[in-house]
């Protein structure tokens, strides 16, 4: 972890956090057991990803797919990747404007209960943040099965005035790579929604 790291000293020049530097830098919340993040950054070796997550069991499934027991010490590691293991929004607030070029919520908890809602990530309060990280042109990619997310994420959307937010799609879209948790949704029958909104000039 300590070789993979992102510090709030590297967000002040977030490609130089790379090794090569990057064309560009993604940003993806709640990396989850990391499927995603890692068939990112092999299937795109030319962008740099930052993969945020706060559940220790998340960052440990991740690192077991990158290191075999027992080679932590001599196992190379992407340089295309850093992780950060603190909440995604004191990272957003320190990086520079325009610095992310896409960004991924992918299977947010949902937080269903409404004295919860302020918890999640996509919200009212967070949306400007966001948009101020992102460049123009930038992407920004959500997925939910969750009703209630799904309803929340349209209405919030439907709220802002910084993204062109067309409709969600119920399929997956080309060149997305899929998660655990899209399978384990889809198996029980779930409709997944997915969102991919253009940051404003």
């Amino acid at each position: 972890m300590p070789r993979l790291r992102f510090t709030l000293a590297d967000a002040a020049d977030p490609v130089g956090a790379f090794s090569p530097r990057p064309a560009e830098v993604w940003l993806e919340v709640g990396f989850g057991a990391g499927e995603h993040a890692l068939a990112t950054i092999e299937a795109r070796p030319e962008i740099g990803l930052i993969a945020c997550e706060v559940f220790e069991n998340g960052v440990a499934s991740l690192l077991s797919r990158l290191v075999p027991e027992g080679a932590e010490a001599n196992t190379t590691l992407p340089g295309n990747l850093r992780l950060w293991n603190d909440d995604a929004r004191s990272l957003i607030r320190a990086l520079p404007d325009a610095s992310i070029a896409r960004l991924f919520l992918l299977f947010p908890d949902p937080w269903p209960k409404v004295r919860h809602a302020k918890r999640r990530f996509l919200h009212p309060a967070n949306v400007p943040a966001v948009a101020r990280i992102l460049a123009p042109g930038a992407e920004w990619r959500i997925a939910t099965d969750d009703p209630v997310n799904q309803a929340w994420s349209r209405d919030v959307l439907a709220g802002q005035e910084f993204f062109h937010a067309p409709p969600p799609a119920a399929e997956r879209p080309a060149g997305w790579p899929p998660t655990r948790y899209e399978a384990k949704a889809r198996a029980a029958g779930r409709p997944v929604l997915y969102w991919r909104l253009i940051r404003r000039g």
